[in-house]
């Protein structure tokens, strides 16, 4: 997040704190005017494919969507050679367009799988995730493209999607403000992408993301295995440094901002204290978010928790993402977001994506305080957790120096899942996590298709931080090996 973005979840808290991540303005937050926007003709796409023509009894409802693709010369950005394309899914009912780019695996794209790549916030584009830290370049202080040796197209291809509606490219007259709808409008592009190019639906589809989609891909794993009858291959579900179960994981706030996490204290002993003495009425008040659902109670923990266990840390002027670092530069405490910004703001760029909005944002704020406002950020998503996983592999893995969603309470809510394999898992003797070269980066623990890894010396955006390593335990993953016959 930060790009991706968690500390979102501060300026959801309170008008006091920085919302996303650690500091933009109290002024009303990008993103609450819908954007202008300049649909383009259906015939100057290379691909339209009408939702109605591809429903089925048993596949959902997809008379109102449909999807618009183009390609994307490879030599025009220069991002990577390999075969692109980028376009919108569109509800015409809702007018509500989600922008997505595509790039085929350097490898063997006619048989490597098909990642989804999910950012989160929420209100964060996924582009921040493609150029900051897993796509297949990077963009320097002179908004140059620099290739990414490890990018995670180097044996799958990758689809980065702006979603919900009006992050990044994307755009509606009105916000998505929850998960389970956002669900339905990812099912819905996954389906028409793979109905237009069949050659990538017979592959294993992963759905990977960070952050608040710890909170997205439970729920949106579940609405597509929820279709009987879909053309999405799902073989596994990947979640990096995310929020899954708040009320295990606020718990780990103090211990990671006082030296239990690995690294040394962030806060005084006064500032410590404090946490301690608010987490009780915190938990007490997720509680009641988890048994009621009540959106209400829910958004009242929501700023509560997050002004009490988020605040102090905050309030030091520390990178909430990293514990080792200060925040600098006005962008969610990185610099490269506002190269990111910059480049995609450039008017060829626009032109050679098909663009339809005036402009790139890589946060939007207002759509984090709806989330908010809705309830949506308490929600125990753990709880979908066990299905899925009598279904599909889930990976959890967590950069061990992130404070915002850190590896304590990653851990810890894994460890406490009640579910058939609670023991096999907790039993499971954590082992070293090697790269080519034999250097250790981290620990793995799995068992009966659930793991867990703590990724050393990596903040919020592992990718980003551990870049051979993220690849490593990526292409070891898609191959299967912590996953059980």
């Amino acid at each position: 997040m930060r790009f991706d973005i968690f500390a979102l979840m501060l300026g959801a808290a309170s008008s006091a704190l920085a919302s996303d991540f650690a500091s933009w303005p109290n002024s009303e937050p990008v993103g609450r005017e819908p954007k202008q926007n300049f649909r383009k003709p259906d015939d100057s796409w290379d691909h339209v494919v009408k939702g109605a023509d591809v429903q089925t009894q048993r596949s959902g409802k997809l008379a109102n969507y449909n999807l618009r693709a183009n390609s994307v010369d490879p030599f025009s950005l220069g991002v990577d050679k390999v075969k692109q394309c980028s376009g919108y899914l569109d509800d015409t009912q809702s007018d509500k367009h989600l922008f997505y780019w595509f790039f085929e695996s350097r490898n063997d794209p006619a048989n490597d799988p098909v990642v989804l790549w999910l950012n989160g916030g929420p209100g964060c584009s996924s582009l921040t995730g493609l150029f900051l830290e897993l796509g297949p370049a990077k963009i320097d202080e002179n908004l140059q493209v620099v290739q990414n040796p490890y990018s995670w197209n180097s044996n799958a291809s990758v689809i980065f999607l702006d979603q919900p509606v009006n992050v990044g490219f994307s755009y509606s007259n009105q916000q998505v403000n929850n998960t389970v709808a956002a669900g339905k409008d990812v099912y819905a592009l996954l389906t028409l992408f793979f109905h237009q190019f069949p050659e990538y639906a017979k592959q294993p589809f992963h759905i990977a993301g960070e952050s608040y989609a710890g909170h997205y891909i439970p729920i949106f794993s579940q609405e597509i295995l929820s279709h009987s009858d879909r053309n999405i291959n799902l073989k596994s579900a990947m979640i990096g440094n995310g929020l899954t179960d708040p009320l295990t994981q606020y718990q780990y706030y103090r211990p990671m901002a006082c030296g239990g996490g690995g690294y040394p204290a962030v806060l005084d002993q006064s500032s410590c204290r404090s946490m301690d003495n608010a987490l009780p009425q915190c938990e007490s008040m997720i509680k009641s978010c988890y048994d009621s659902g009540d959106a209400d109670t829910c958004s009242s923990a929501t700023s509560t928790c997050n002004s009490a266990m988020l605040g102090p840390y905050e309030q030091t002027g520390k990178n909430v993402y990293d514990v080792r670092k200060n925040c600098v530069g006005g962008n969610l405490c990185y610099n490269a977001l506002n190269y990111i910004s910059d480049w995609l703001n450039k008017k060829d760029v626009i032109q050679a994506l098909g663009v339809e909005v005036n402009g790139f944002e890589s946060c939007n704020y207002a759509i984090n305080r709806d989330f908010v406002s809705a309830g949506d950020w308490m929600k125990p998503i753990h709880l979908t957790v066990p299905k899925l996983l009598e279904r599909i592999p889930v990976l959890i893995y967590a950069g061990d120096a992130d404070f915002i969603c850190n590896w304590l309470g990653n851990q810890a809510w894994t460890n406490a899942l009640n579910w058939p394999g609670h023991d096999a898992f907790n039993s499971a003797t954590p082992q070293p996590l090697r790269a080519a070269n034999g250097s250790q980066y981290g620990n793995v623990k799995s068992a009966r298709n659930f793991t867990f890894m703590q990724i050393f010396g990596a903040g919020h955006m592992t990718p980003m931080d551990q870049p051979e390593g993220a690849l490593d335990f990526l292409n070891r993953w898609l191959a299967g090996e912590w996953i059980s016959n």
